[in-house]
């Protein structure tokens, strides 16, 4: 069978990455994705179980000295943790499993799965990111500032990611994500031989 991994996508806030891994998951259904824990109060059309796992900071904290996290921080003065059982069982399914992680996130994890993948999503522009965040209902010029304070720091982090996306326009953005996949998922570190072509792994080629 072939093994599965898990692909980190990252970005700074507004950027897309929700919408691009829910667009791989609607057009592959064969890929998993991993629901996030958070302490952040559900936004408008949010989903329990869905687009994350809700808790109050007690509850999470609980999860957390049970070691129940493969990764957690602080973002944005609330709580962010990826949980392990559901990634781990994926995996051994063969699945690619999808993951939405932040640049502190994506580190902690990469320490702890070696084979993971890692997609830094980028905007097309500070103007446009800068437009995508005023666009949203929750926030106010403060968490404005502040979230394109972050992105700027979290830009420093992309050059330690495997591949480079740009979000200019959606599509385009997905197909490149599903040309990464395609091609992890072909690296002979991840595959069996074809069938009948077991017996001859590790053998010298004839006339060599």
């Amino acid at each position: 069978m072939r093994k599965g991994f898990l692909l980190i996508i990252s970005a700074p806030s507004g950027t897309g990455k929700s919408t691009v891994c829910r667009k791989l998951l609607e057009r592959d259904r064969s890929l998993g994705y991993s629901v996030s824990c958070t302490t952040r109060p559900p936004r408008r059309g949010e989903v329990d179980g869905r687009h994350y796992r809700f808790y109050g900071k007690a509850e999470f904290q609980r999860l957390l000295r049970r070691g129940e996290f493969l990764e957690w921080a602080e973002v944005h003065g609330n709580y962010y943790g990826t949980p392990k059982t559901p990634i781990e069982t994926a995996l051994d399914e063969g699945r690619v499993v999808l993951a939405d992680i932040d640049v502190q996130g994506e580190q902690k994890i990469r320490r702890r799965v070696r084979d993971a993948v890692s997609v830094f999503l980028f905007p097309p522009s500070w103007t446009r990111l800068e437009r995508r965040l005023r666009r949203r209902r929750d926030t106010d010029e403060a968490v404005i500032a502040r979230r394109m304070r972050n992105a700027c720091t979290e830009l420093r982090h992309s050059r330690r990611y495997d591949y480079w996306v740009v979000n200019d326009r959606l599509m385009r953005a997905v197909r490149q994500v599903e040309s990464i996949i395609e091609t992890e998922r072909l690296r002979a570190r991840r595959s069996a031989p074809p069938a009948g072509l077991e017996r001859w792994r590790g053998s010298p080629a004839r006339g060599s």
